[in-house]
C-alpha cells in the first residue's frame, strides 16, 4: 500500500516511538477517517502501511490516508480514554459510533436549607422530590440515572404513596394556606400547612433515600421501631400511620420482587446485530430495582468492523472478533464517558479486562463484568436479550419502509436520482399570528430521514404583515442564493426536490427565484390542500408547467409527502410562537443590556413576571435579584427609562 502514500506520511510513520498512545488518520478534504488506541504505536500504525489488505474495508480506508497525527500517552488505559473521546469529539468514518442522546433524567430530592420561621412553614425547610433533568448541583441528592422519564415518574410516584413527600414548586408550598389534593388522597403529609412536623419530614425524606439506596430493610426496621415507640407511649394514631406505611413498602417490595435480590446498582447489556446494523439494549437497576431499558443503535458499524477486527493492539495478526463484542466494547468505552458507571455490568458478549480496568481507573471504583450469570441476574440479560432483538427488527423494519416510501417518491414524480439513498428533500413553510413574528422553515430529507441538524428558520422582515408570498420569495433567496455559490465550490449541493407548502402562488413564487438564480424549474413542487382541505387529497402543483398530480390516498409517495410537509409546519409554527412570546415579554430589550445573558434575563422576568414589571421596579428591587449588582441594576433602570 505504500506507494499510494506520500514519502513524508511514511517517514512520519517510521520515526514513531514504540510507546503506548492514540492515532487519527485523515483524508484529502481534512474528514477523519479512523481514531485507534495502541500499546505501541510504531508497530501498530506501521502494520497499515506494510501490508496488502486488497479491496477490504480496512483497504479502502488505508488507501484514503493522506494526513496522521499521534499523541503519546502513559498507559494502554489512557490510550483507551483518550481514543473514545477522540472518537465522541470527531465522529470518525471508520469508527463504530454511538451518538450522543438526551441526557438521562434524574430523580432529585432537594437539600433542606432553613428553618421554618414565624407562624408559616418555609419551603426550604422540607426537601421536595421531583423529576430532573440537567446539569448536578452538588447541595442536593440525585438519584439515577433513569432509562426514562417514565421511570422517575413511576419513582416519584411510589415515593408519594409509601412517603408521602412533597412535590409541589417552592412559590406554591409558601402560599398555600390549606392542603391539596395530594394530601386529601394521602400522597403527601401537608407540611404547607404543619400537619407534620419539621423532624418527622426530615426523617421520611432519609428513609426515602435509604429505600432509593436499595436498604429496604434498614427502612423496614426504623419504621418498625418508631411504630413501637409510638405504641409504648399509646399515640395509636401515629403508630397506624406507620404500620401502613410499612404496609405499603412491603406491598411494592413485594411487587417489585427486589426482597430476594443483592444487587443494587447494575447495568446490564445486551447487543444484537443483523442486516448491517446493531443495537445495544441498556437496562438499569438501581437501587434493587429494574428500571427499564433504553435501545441504543451505533453507526459504521459494517464499515468499522473490518478495520476494528483486523489486528490487536499490539499490530499482530489475531482471529477477527467478533462483530458483538466489537459494537459492546465501543458502547461500553464512549457511554460511560459522561454517565455515571455501577460498581457491576452484566453483558451477553466477553468483553476485554483491559476496557473494564480502564473504566474503573477513570470513574475511581471498582467495576466487575460478568457475561454468563447465573439466577436473577440471568433473568435481566435474557430480557435485555430479548429487547435488543425486538428494536434492531423494529428498526429494521422502519428503514425498509421508508426506503420504500423514498422510492414511490421518486418513481411517482418520474425523477432520476444519482443515489436513492442520499435523495435530498427540502420544504419550506410560512408561519405568523396575524402578520406577527413571521418566521421561514426549511427542513431537510435525506437518507430515507429527516435530518434535524440540518434544519434551519429564517426571520422575516421588511414585508407587509401577511404577505406569505413575500415571506416564501425572501427565505427562497437568502436560501439559494448561499447554496448555488457553495455549489459552485463544491462546498454543497443543491436539493433533488424542493417543497413549498402552498398551492399556485406559493410555486408562482418560487419559480421567480429559481429563474432568477438560473436554477432547475423541475425541482420544484406545491403541496396543495385537496377539496375541503382534507388529509390524504392533497395535490402536488409543479413550477416547470406539469399538470397536477394526485398520488393517491393510501400511496407511500403522498405519505412521504405528508410527512415532509408536516414536519416543516411543526418547526415553523414553534418558532414563531417562541419569536412572538419573546416579544410580547419584551425579552429583547433586555438582550441589548451589555451584562446580560440567557440567566440573568430569565431570573429578571421570572422575578418581575415580564419586562413590565422590570421596568416599574427601583433600582434597589432590581439588584436583589441573584446574579444582578447594583451597578448592572443601575443600567437596567437606565435601559429601560
Amino acid at each position: 500500500m505504500s506507494e499510494v502514500h506520500s514519502e513524508q506520511l511514511l517517514a512520519e510513520v517510521a520515526a514513531l516511538p514504540a510507546l503506548p498512545g492514540v492515532y487519527r488518520y485523515f483524508d484529502a478534504a481534512g474528514g477523519v477517517l479512523y481514531v485507534g488506541k495502541a500499546r505501541n504505536l510504531k508497530k501498530r500504525v506501521s502494520s497499515y502501511f506494510q501490508k496488502n489488505h486488497g479491496g477490504t474495508r480496512i483497504g479502502h480506508m488505508v488507501s484514503k490516508i493522506v494526513r496522521m497525527e499521534t499523541t503519546v500517552v502513559r498507559s494502554e488505559a489512557e490510550a483507551l480514554l483518550l481514543e473514545n473521546n477522540l472518537i465522541k469529539t470527531l465522529n470518525p468514518k471508520y469508527n463504530i459510533l454511538f451518538r450522543d442522546d438526551k441526557s438521562y433524567p434524574y430523580l432529585r430530592i432537594s437539600a433542606a436549607t432553613g428553618q421554618d420561621a414565624g407562624s408559616r412553614p418555609s419551603a426550604a425547610a422540607y426537601p421536595r422530590v421531583a423529576y430532573y433533568r440537567g446539569a448536578v448541583d452538588r447541595k442536593h441528592h440525585y438519584f439515577g440515572p433513569y432509562p426514562s422519564a417514565w421511570a422517575v415518574k413511576e419513582s416519584i410516584l411510589l415515593l408519594q404513596k409509601v412517603f408521602r413527600l412533597r412535590t409541589c414548586e417552592d412559590t406554591v408550598f409558601n402560599n398555600r394556606t390549606r392542603p391539596c389534593l395530594l394530601y386529601q388522597i394521602k400522597r403527601c403529609t401537608g407540611p404547607c400547612v404543619a400537619n407534620i412536623s419539621q423532624p418527622d419530614y426530615a426523617q421520611d425524606v432519609a428513609n426515602a433515600e435509604a429505600f432509593l439506596r436499595g436498604e429496604t430493610q434498614a427502612v423496614l426496621d426504623v419504621l418498625e421501631t418508631r411504630m413501637m415507640a409510638h405504641a409504648e407511649r399509646l399515640e395509636f394514631e401515629q403508630a397506624a400511620e406507620l404500620r401502613n406505611q410499612m404496609s405499603a413498602l412491603s406491598t411494592v417490595l413485594h411487587q417489585q420482587a427486589v426482597d430476594t435480590v443483592s444487587d443494587k446498582d447494575v447495568d446490564i447489556l445486551a447487543v444484537k446485530v443483523q442486516g448491517g446494523r446493531a443495537c445495544v439494549n441498556l437496562a438499569m437497576v438501581r437501587g434493587g430495582r429494574h428500571l427499564g431499558d433504553r435501545p441504543y443503535f451505533p453507526s459504521h458499524v459494517e464499515d468499522a468492523s473490518g478495520v476494528y477486527a483486523s489486528e490487536d493492539d499490539s499490530g499482530e495478526t489475531a482471529a477477527a472478533r467478533p462483530v458483538e463484542v466489537l459494537v459492546l466494547e465501543a458502547f461500553i468505552a464512549q457511554h460511560y464517558i459522561d454517565v455515571p458507571a455501577p460498581p457491576a455490568l452484566i453483558t451477553s458478549h466477553a468483553v476485554g479486562k483491559d476496557l473494564i480496568g480502564a473504566l474503573s481507573l477513570q470513574t475511581g471504583i471498582r467495576i466487575t463484568a460478568a457475561h454468563q450469570p447465573r439466577e436473577q441476574r440471568r433473568i435481566w440479560l435474557e430480557m435485555a436479550q430479548k429487547n435488543a432483538e425486538l428494536q434492531l427488527a423494529r428498526l429494521l423494519s422502519e428503514e425498509g419502509s421508508q426506503q420504500a416510501r423514498t422510492r414511490a417518491l421518486v418513481d411517482a414524480l418520474d425523477l432520476v436520482p444519482d443515489n436513492l439513498d442520499t435523495f435530498r428533500i427540502e420544504c419550506f413553510d410560512i408561519s405568523h399570528t396575524a402578520g406577527e413574528a413571521t418566521q421561514a422553515s426549511c427542513v431537510v430529507f435525506e437518507h430515507h430521514k429527516m435530518q434535524n441538524s440540518e434544519y434551519r428558520r429564517y426571520t422575516i422582515d421588511g414585508i407587509t404583515p401577511g404577505d406569505d408570498y413575500a415571506a416564501m420569495r425572501q427565505v427562497l433567496t437568502r436560501r439559494y442564493s448561499k447554496l448555488v455559490e457553495a455549489a459552485k465550490n463544491g462546498e454543497s449541493r443543491l436539493p433533488d426536490l424542493v417543497l413549498v407548502d402552498g398551492g399556485k402562488g406559493q410555486v408562482a413564487m418560487a419559480r421567480e427565484v429559481f429563474s432568477e438564480l438560473g436554477l432547475d424549474l423541475s425541482l420544484i413542487a406545491g403541496v396543495e390542500k385537496g377539496e375541503g382541505r382534507k388529509v390524504g387529497l392533497e395535490e402536488l402543483v409543479f413550477a416547470d408547467g406539469r399538470a397536477k398530480a394526485y398520488l393517491g390516498k393510501d400511496s407511500a409517495a403522498l405519505m412521504l409527502v405528508a410527512q415532509i410537509r408536516d414536519e416543516a409546519h411543526r418547526f415553523a409554527i414553534t418558532g414563531m410562537r417562541a419569536r412572538r412570546a419573546k416579544v410580547r415579554v419584551g425579552g429583547s430589550q433586555l438582550e441589548d443590556i451589555p451584562g446580560i445573558g440567557p440567566k440573568r434575563r430569565a431570573r429578571l422576568l421570572q422575578r418581575f413576571g415580564g419586562i413590565r414589571g422590570i421596568a416599574a421596579a427601583g433600582v434597589e428591587d432590581i439588584a436583589t435579584v441573584d446574579g444582578i449588582s447594583k451597578e448592572l441594576a443601575e443600567e437596567i433602570y437606565r435601559a429601560l427609562h
